[in-house]
């Protein structure tokens, strides 16, 4: 289990700047799966954004709780982590921050309904969807290219997540096919 891989400006066609005293960000998110085989999908509606369920860890987490907190505040369930897939590093050089994500595969255990958006989610109009892990990557490779800027993060910073989340995606989606062969 390592860096499962790395995204910079580059990745987006931008020049990178040199990043000094840049800001850490460390968080946890992944694929969390019903029995049925679908997946938790955070739809951003004012964004157009798709992308899995996670966020930044806080004070005394480590990444496996900070996984669980996140799951159950925007996807309403407790999970049982299954895997830790790696992590993943961002070189956001233009906004001079670097996030490293711990990526989990996360197996509903309960599903309370119950959510505790933060007031940006909500104003981004956060919705869960369940969806097949196939279309979920759909869904995140479809929004790419119409992504709205909200009043909380710019298309620059959209892009990074879901690009992240589309690769997060596909690495999984490709474990399955040589787990078939």
């Amino acid at each position: 289990m390592g860096v499962l891989f790395q995204l910079t400006d580059k990745d987006f066609g931008l020049e990178p700047k040199e990043m000094k005293d840049y800001k850490l960000r460390i968080a946890a998110r992944g694929i969390v799966m019903r029995d049925d085989g679908k997946i938790a999908i955070e739809h951003k509606t004012n964004k157009n954004e798709y992308k899995l369920v996670g966020g930044g860890m806080e004070e005394n987490e480590n990444p496996q709780m900070a996984f669980k907190r996140e799951v159950l505040e925007e996807a309403g369930c407790e999970v049982e982590i299954v895997e830790q897939l790696g992590t993943t590093e961002e070189y956001r050089s233009q906004k001079n921050v670097k996030q490293i994500s711990h990526i989990f595969i996360g197996k509903v255990t309960k599903d309370t309904h119950k959510f505790n958006l933060d007031e940006a989610e909500k104003i981004d109009g956060a919705k869960l969807v369940w969806l097949t892990p196939e279309d979920a990557l759909k869904k995140i490779k479809d929004c790419y290219d119409i992504l709205i800027p909200s009043i909380f993060s710019d298309v620059y910073i959209t892009r990074f997540v879901v690009l992240r989340d589309r690769k997060i995606l596909e690495y999984y989606l490709s474990r399955g096919k040589k787990d078939e062969e």
